[in-house]
């Protein structure tokens, strides 16, 4: 299955600000989906699909921080980039704490928001990579067979525990008993963050 193109969303209220966008992002070869309102790209966005959103902090209905604030509940990780006429600090600051990727003040070098942009992509691809890899462990280990007890206190042959351990090994993909030990912290400690 071929992974999907990055989208760059552009969701801004002003249809000025979003064909100019468009244009420009087209023009450097970036797939792009202008939206007109928050709601609107909550209508289309799907989680699993690559890319970044280049968002106007204010908009009527939904603002742009309100939108973020969304998203953060629904676990998307989809990178956002803050653009405005009208920020002010505390606005940058509350939206780099909700994990904005950027935050660029209107007007703004062209050649600065692509740049901001082609790096938000490269963090939604690393960040897609390490969750498919997380996801991939937790399924090697949830395939494992519950063993809770050890070999001597079932009373079986050495041989018996070195077949269990080769089982572990193939079902879990871990190279080496380290690597075992590594994806199981891995889990553990994502785990524990939820």
């Amino acid at each position: 299955m071929q992974p999907a193109t990055p989208t760059v969303f552009v969701v801004d209220d002003d249809e000025g600000v979003r064909n100019s966008l468009r244009f420009l992002l087209r023009s450097v070869g970036l797939t792009t989906r202008a939206l007109g309102s928050a709601s609107e790209f909550l209508e289309v966005y799907k989680q699993n699909q690559p890319g970044c959103l280049v968002l106007d902090v204010r908009m009527p209905g939904m603002s742009g921080i309100e939108l973020q604030q969304q998203l953060n509940l629904r676990g998307a990780t989809i990178p956002v980039i803050f653009i405005t006429g009208h920020g002010d600090i505390p606005m940058a600051v509350e939206a780099m704490q909700h994990g904005a990727f950027d935050f660029l003040q209107k007007p703004f070098r062209d050649q600065d928001l692509i740049d901001r942009i082609q790096r938000a992509l490269e963090r939604d691809a690393r960040n897609r990579t390490a969750l498919t890899q997380h996801a991939r462990i937790r399924e090697r280990f949830e395939s494992l067979t519950p063993n809770k007890v050890m070999a001597a206190e079932l009373g079986v042959s050495q041989r018996t525990v070195e077949i269990h351990r080769a089982r572990v090994m193939e079902k879990s993909g871990a190279d080496s008993l380290a690597q075992l030990v590594r994806m199981v912290l891995d889990l553990e400690t994502e785990q524990a963050a939820r």
